[in-house]
């Protein structure tokens, strides 16, 4: 595995480095304490039969729940849905309005994010029981939730979330799983770390020297289906720890008025999937027609995907689909991270944020 001295001799940003080259063993880490304790158990008891799961997020942890949203459709047959937790705070109506019952996830790293805490609230006057998910051990989500998951090993000095990110989206992956009785995804969940390790042995090097080779003043980050989420939270990591302007956008709708952008000075990531790849790589070789710079994230990348990418990122893996996910953030989160050395700036501690957003009651 890379070290901190390895890929920067800087003192800025080495908490966000060894956070993010320590995802694989987090992982492990975190699979490991869902297989030995009573919780994943306890909650496919009580939540088993609901007919509606619904994630409830701020930031990141919205990302997360646009992605576990569909991955928990594609495992579980069951209908999911994602929303900000701030949509559930001002237009509730729109969301309980004709619903049966419903099984929300509450998703805060630090358990402390005051509108997740309003949400929790509001779902408890309702007499609605929650699940909720976080990384930090004694704080006051666990406390108002019907049940809940923590994942200590997840938890990370910098302000900018990386593991927790990847860990907390791979355990709803598992609960998920768990639910449905899908033992064999259990297993391709546990194949991932092996599979980070591997690509994390040479991807800082070559994302490094990318970003220092290549000036771009605009970034975008594509998906689709379980992939977009993955895409509107690489476009984020290089906003928050950069400070460049960074979007994100459904793949396909790219071509819809967005791609107006496009120029020498643009990269566009393109997260493949596996399902529709062939849809998608038209729209990454229509980007490198209009003479833009782009970075292809894949299991395996094809021959077309190839020569229209300046940048590749193959996970070279067989995991089927959504077992993958959360290794396809690694190049965006280091991607952030290196833009942001390169502009001489400390991804541990960007500026205009906090680690917590706390709001006055």
């Amino acid at each position: 595995m890379p070290n901190d001295r390895s890929h920067s001799q800087s003192a800025l940003g080495r908490h966000t480095l060894a956070e993010i080259l320590s995802q694989p063993r987090c992982w492990a880490d975190c699979l490991k304490r869902l297989g030995s304790e009573e919780r994943v158990r306890e909650i496919a008891r009580r939540f088993g039969k609901a007919p509606e799961w619904v994630f409830i997020g701020c930031g990141s942890s919205y990302y997360i729940a646009l992605a576990a949203a569909a991955s928990w459709t594609a495992i579980t047959g069951i209908r999911a849905r994602a929303l900000p937790a701030s949509e559930l705070l001002l237009f509730p109506d729109l969301v309980f309005n004709g619903a049966k019952k419903l099984a929300p996830v509450l998703i805060s790293r630090s358990g402390e994010t005051s509108e997740v805490l309003r949400a929790a609230q509001l779902l408890n006057e309702r007499e609605i029981p929650t699940v909720a998910i976080s990384c930090a051990p004694n704080q006051k989500l666990e406390s108002l939730a019907t049940a809940s998951i923590v994942l200590p090993e997840a938890d990370e000095q910098s302000t900018v979330m990386t593991r927790s990110f990847t860990s907390m989206l791979l355990a709803l992956q598992y609960l998920a799983a768990a639910l449905a009785g899908k033992n064999e995804f259990l297993q391709y969940l546990h194949a991932l770390p092996t599979v980070a390790e591997r690509l994390l042995q040479s991807l800082p090097i070559t994302v490094r020297g990318f970003v220092d080779d290549n000036t771009c003043s605009d970034y975008v980050c594509l998906g689709q289906g379980p992939y977009y989420g993955l895409a509107c939270e690489s476009s984020l990591k290089v906003m928050e720890m950069s400070r460049t302007y960074a979007q994100s956008f459904h793949t396909l709708e790219f071509r819809h008025g967005p791609k107006a952008i496009v120029s020498g000075a643009t990269l566009v990531s393109f997260l493949l999937s596996d399902t529709n790849n062939d849809a998608e790589v038209e729209v990454l070789e229509e980007v490198k027609d209009l003479g833009g710079k782009t970075l292809v994230v894949a299991k395996q990348a094809s021959s077309r995907a190839r020569a229209a990418a300046d940048l590749i990122t193959e996970l070279d893996c067989s995991l089927p689909e959504p077992s993958c996910l959360a290794a396809f953030t690694l190049a965006g989160q280091l991607m952030g991270y290196y833009r942001a050395l390169h502009k001489e700036l400390d991804p541990d501690r960007p500026v205009n944020l906090s680690r917590v957003v706390l709001l006055t009651d």
